[in-house]
């Protein structure tokens, strides 16, 4: 079996696909060891509560550590729980499938297990994630403090990945904010030929992921959690002005419930996981290399 995953692993390295996001379907459903969810080796957390740890912790640092940002909510969204919307499952499977898919060195904690870690903007060890991201965005407010470290660590060179709010209202709410860490700076629509896109996989679109309970409750078929309000999903970003990408959001998609219920479903895993990530491949090979 090692054997098998081995191989695999020096496969998906080479893959470049012309098709999109199918093609890394087809891959990875194509190798037995890696085709089906993580149920087998990796059951999540569900519901049991996981003490946040910091940056620091890692008993084998790497050259990865997934930092979600912890932050004060002031609003309420359905089917969110603020910054700690698909934690930690999605915070772990993300470096384990990253892991097991490529070569990169990801951090480790005591048992082995991807290490990954909490932190607010206020926290020092901010400046140890260079890979920051969050959840539910559209429900955050900073503080002055916060809103002052972020600029910092973003204009030094930090990477900052949110995800997950959905219609008009989140989306205004979260633009308010990052006018106030990064005034003057524009928010864009990130283009399909953008490197981001092509750093490991060639992917010709966003994929919209629901929660998964949302998706249950539409009858398996309905995407768009808002309906009308959220029916067009892009990636936006903001850049520094030398043109690197310090900001990425992805709206009116839940792209890391992709990664966080993959083994709760096997149609869930099948329909949505693939391109959830793909897309976080990519964003990890991009920053990690700009």
């Amino acid at each position: 079996m090692k054997h098998v995953i081995a191989a695999a692993r020096a496969v998906l390295l080479r893959f470049r696909c012309s098709r999109g996001l199918l093609c890394l379907a087809a891959a990875i459903l194509a190798t037995a060891a890696l085709a089906e969810p993580l149920t087998g080796q990796w059951r999540g957390y569900g519901t049991r509560w996981v003490t946040p740890r910091k940056p620091d912790e890692a008993a084998v640092p790497g050259e990865f550590t997934f930092c979600r940002l912890q932050y004060t909510t002031v609003r309420r969204e359905r089917h969110g729980r603020g910054w700690r919307t698909d934690y930690p499952d999605a915070d772990h499977n993300l470096p384990f499938r990253a892991s097991q898919m490529t070569t990169l060195n990801v951090a480790r904690d005591e048992r082995e297990d991807p290490f990954h870690a909490v932190v607010t903007a206020s926290d020092n060890g901010l400046y140890a994630c260079p890979f920051l991201f969050a959840s539910d965005v559209g429900t955050a407010r900073f503080s002055e403090l916060e809103v002052v470290r972020l600029r910092d660590y973003l204009l030094k060179g930090g990477f900052f990945w949110a995800d997950d709010f959905w219609g008009d209202y989140a989306w205004s709410n979260w633009a308010i904010e990052m006018e106030r860490v990064l005034p003057g700076y524009a928010i864009r629509e990130i283009p399909m030929d953008h490197p981001i896109f092509h750093t490991l996989y060639s992917v010709d679109s966003i994929p919209q992921i629901p929660s998964i309970q949302y998706w249950r409750e539409s009858g398996r078929s309905g995407t768009s959690e808002r309906g009308s309000g959220s029916a067009i999903y892009r990636m936006y970003g903001i850049e520094d002005d030398s043109g690197r990408l310090m900001v990425i959001m992805t709206h009116n998609t839940d792209i890391a419930d992709g990664w966080e219920r993959e083994g709760e479903e096997d149609e869930f895993f099948y329909r949505f996981s693939p391109n959830a990530y793909a897309i976080g491949f990519n964003v990890i090979m991009y920053f990690m290399t700009h």
